[in-house]
């Protein structure tokens, strides 16, 4: 199979620390950074292809997708589906 021919949506999640941002995807586990928004967001693409294209490379996208949750569906993959995104308080003790 082709990478070429994937296609898919990803949950992507853009935090700001700082001045920078922060781009990841837990379906991949990959995260870029840059110093604006549209920067990081072209990074995070470039990334998910390069991803994308060592996989092919290896040979080892069955493998990898499949150890990450993905479900191979006719000749198609899909990443694992995000059911919930939530900010949640915890205490923990501090010294």
């Amino acid at each position: 199979m082709s990478i070429k021919n994937l296609q898919f949506s990803l949950p992507i999640s853009i935090v700001k620390e700082g001045k920078t941002f922060v781009a990841h995807t837990s379906v991949l586990d990959i995260s870029t950074c840059a110093n604006s928004l549209k920067e990081v967001k072209d990074r995070f693409i470039e990334l998910v292809e390069i991803f994308f294209e060592e996989l092919e490379k290896k040979g080892t996208t069955d493998e990898v997708l499949e150890s990450m949750g993905w479900q191979k569906i006719e000749s198609s993959w899909e990443p694992p589906v995000e059911v919930e995104h939530s900010i949640e308080q915890f205490q923990v003790p501090a010294r």
